[in-house]
């Protein structure tokens, strides 16, 4: 039998014929899928077996009808290309997986437009909940309590504050964490090159970079350049690259993210610069391939497999109903991962080399 018949064959078989191939009723089949709990063990048994054996597919639609909790959860984030994201998704399919339950993949691309009519979408869906990555770039957004009724959301790489469950990373902290590193190796012209401003955890790690400077004595407004693209990827940081050769080369680069710090290495040695002889390099997230750089790069690393763990847990836990639940809102902190890319050791840049001004 072709698949495309076996699948037919499938399809075709309904809860009417498992239930005379088991022998039972049909409100007998339905409890076995919706409500085992009402079902002798024996009984249920037989009820699977014939389920197993003829390939019998419940609808998950007239599941959720009956009463029975749906056994799709859905994950909104801003980007599907990002390591990040794709990360935190891998760790929630992992912690939800012994409960039976998929994850369903849905990408806003940074739009609150696109973000409210996916949620109204999955709530019609009747899913069990969302772990949604906001779009907004409000650090508080006050839109938040208006997601659709009875659909449980927990918000994912965003503080919500006391009105929803949440699980943050410090990025404010993690700015710190970098720029902190750089100076402590003696480095004072510093640049960040993040996305947009307009997006959230940018901002907050460039406010983080500008208080470590403040905190050692620096004027940031004369020690730090800030460069903001309007993408995230490699290209990006090649791109930001070109914009700070118009000016004064500084001594070492912090990065929004990985994606970016791999784009101004490239923008680097393009342009006849060392990493870290010449430049120091420092990136964000610390994703599997920052290790296996041409030059491994100094990251901060994010707590990916944590975030993702325990916003699956709150998420199982909110989307059971139990009038105990409690909002919980988790911050995790990020650690600073040193790597090949803001080695000291390496011979420094010699006055006058291609390390200076750079002019076009």
């Amino acid at each position: 039998m072709s698949k495309a018949a076996d699948s037919s064959a499938r399809a075709s078989v309904k809860i009417r014929d498992v239930a005379a191939f088991a022998d039972v009723s049909t409100g007998t089949v339905s409890n076995t899928i919706n409500h085992p709990e009402r079902v002798h063990p024996r009984t249920r048994l037989l009820v699977e077996q014939a389920i197993r054996e003829l390939g019998f597919v419940p609808n998950q639609q007239a599941r959720v009808l009956t009463g029975a909790v749906s056994n799709v959860i859905g994950l909104v984030v801003l980007d599907v290309e990002s390591p990040f994201y794709m990360g935190a998704a891998h760790a929630v399919e992992r912690s939800v997986r012994d409960s039976g339950l998929v994850v369903m993949l849905c990408n806003s691309e940074g739009e609150i437009v696109r973000e409210s009519a996916l949620l109204s979408m999955l709530a019609a869906q009747h899913v069990r909940g969302v772990l949604l990555a906001p779009a907004t770039p409000e650090e508080h957004a006050d839109r938040y309590v208006n997601l659709p009724q009875d659909l449980p959301v927990v918000l994912l790489d965003f503080d919500g504050g006391a009105t929803h469950c949440s699980v943050s990373v410090d990025n404010v902290a993690g700015g710190a964490l970098a720029v902190r590193h750089l100076l402590d190796l003696g480095h004072q012209r510093i640049a960040y090159v993040g996305g947009s401003l307009s997006l959230r955890q940018f901002a907050q790690r460039a406010a983080g970079a500008r208080q470590a400077m403040a905190d050692a004595g620096l004027d940031p407004e004369e020690m730090l350049t800030e460069v903001s693209v309007s993408g995230l990827g490699i290209r990006d940081g090649q791109r930001a690259v070109e914009l700070l050769l118009e000016g004064t080369l500084p001594e070492a680069i912090f990065c929004g993210n990985d994606m970016l710090a791999f784009g101004v290495y490239r923008g680097l040695v393009n342009a006849g610069l060392r990493v870290p002889e010449d430049v120091a390099l420092v990136g964000y997230d610390d994703i599997d391939f920052a290790k296996n750089w041409v030059v491994p790069l100094t990251s901060i690393r994010q707590p990916i497999d944590d975030l993702g763990h325990q916003a699956a847990q709150l998420l199982l836990d909110h989307s059971s109903r139990d009038s105990s639940h409690v909002h919980r809102q988790v911050i995790l902190k990020p650690e600073l991962v040193v790597r090949r890319s803001t080695d000291r050791r390496v011979e420094p840049r010699r006055p006058g080399s291609a390390g200076g001004t750079v002019k076009r």
